[in-house]
């Protein structure tokens, strides 16, 4: 099956879209990358998102629902014709959609007991209605609903692609959220440990974007924080956030390291008299300490630790990661043979694609639900052409 991932993460910088060739060997997808586009948000629909994550009225979020779905269908068609190949040569899609909220603790309602939530937006059909293509979506709330915390997700397309036979590794995803996947050398999907780690680019951005007025949204290469000086004070409290010594099963997102949070950080650097430089150096080196601070968390030895997402090209942070995890090497993503960039959209073609095998992609061990669930909502394409009957599941 020729498969579109769809994935725009916690930055909310733009769309990512990959499109793989998946074959089904022996119970085991095989997935081969085909071509990737990237489209980027404008920096004003990037401010509505995070606003919209924090304030959001009913009616922007009904409108920015379709909208969305305008812009990832966009997204589908440029990486299929990337490729060069027609919709109606493609059999799926898999849209992770763009989340807004993420309340995996839940909250109690009489009657009923906890509720736990999540929404993404990206409405999926209008994603099926512009590509003529079946889309899969809404790929966390059957875990949530199941009792996990619907994340993380790409840790099953993690052990698809990074399992190894004789080395153990850590699988470190750098988007605006950090997290880890642990793989025991010879182990399968059950044997894998993951959770986020706290936050990774979302946090540096947004420093950027406040200490700058919006004049720069992010830190390139990560040339400012390594012209600065970490302060140790300040990692020490960023190291003792709650977040950061709670056991997993846990997810997180802006509800926890949003605008109030980062409003904090430049508010300190006022009254300490600490430069941008040396807060974004401080930060970089606290995304790297939360990453390694998994370690307790995680029994067994880290052979190789393999970096993906966007913070692969902040220099500041992979610098930091390799003075937290030596001896053990730190790889990237590429240097694997997968793309750091695409990685996350291919796990939501993965996603897709088993689910219509009727496999269960969640990691109960990992999101805490209390067994594995099918994953993801249907919106069937082209009319007269037939959605694959789902095996029931394993």
């Amino acid at each position: 099956m020729k498969v579109v991932g769809l994935m725009s993460g916690t930055s909310a910088d733009g769309v990512d879209a990959a499109l793989v060739n998946i074959v089904r060997r022996g119970g085991t997808s095989q997935i081969t990358p085909l071509a990737f586009a990237s489209v980027p948000y404008s920096r004003t629909l990037q401010h509505r998102l995070v606003e919209l994550s924090l304030r959001g009225q009913v009616a922007e979020i009904c409108h920015m629902n379709a909208y969305l779905g305008e812009l990832f269908a966009n997204a589908a068609l440029r990486v299929i014709r990337h490729a060069k190949c027609r919709p109606a040569e493609i059999d799926l899609i898999g849209s992770h959609g763009q989340t807004i909220h993420h309340l995996p603790k839940g909250i109690r309602e009489p009657g009923v007991g906890v509720v736990r939530s999540t929404l993404q937006i990206g409405e999926p059909a209008v994603i099926a209605e512009r590509t003529g293509i079946t889309t899969v979506a809404n790929f966390r709330p059957r875990d949530m609903a199941a009792g996990g915390e619907g994340a993380p997700l790409v840790p099953y397309a993690h052990a698809m692609a990074f399992r190894h036979a004789r080395r153990s590794r850590l699988v470190v995803n750098i988007g605006g959220i950090s997290n880890v996947t642990y793989l025991p050398k010879g182990g399968g999907v059950n044997a894998l440990r993951a959770f986020d780690t706290g936050p990774g680019n979302m946090v540096l951005d947004a420093i950027v974007r406040e200490a700058t007025q919006g004049k720069r949204t992010y830190d390139a290469g990560g040339r400012m924080a390594r012209r600065g000086r970490v302060d140790r004070a300040l990692l020490g409290e960023l190291m003792a956030h709650p977040f950061l010594i709670r056991r997993p099963p846990k997810s997180t997102g802006r509800e926890e390291f949003g605008a109030p949070f980062v409003q904090a950080l430049v508010a300190r650097r006022r009254t300490t008299r600490l430069s941008i430089e040396d807060v974004l150096a401080t930060c970089a080196a606290w995304t790297a300490e939360a990453i390694g601070s998994c370690r307790r968390w995680v029994s067994g030895e880290i052979d190789e630790v393999i970096v993906g997402g966007g913070g692969v090209y902040n220099r500041a942070i992979m610098d930091a990661l390799r003075g937290v995890f030596a001896p053990a090497p730190v790889l990237t993503f590429d240097d694997c043979g997968w793309s750091s960039k695409a990685f996350e959209a291919t796990a939501f073609a993965l996603l897709a694609h088993d689910m219509l095998q009727g496999d269960c992609t969640n990691v109960p061990g990992v999101t805490g639900a209390h067994h594995p669930v099918v994953l993801g909502s249907v919106v069937p394409g082209r009319a007269g052409v037939p959605i694959l009957q789902a095996r029931r599941p394993r």
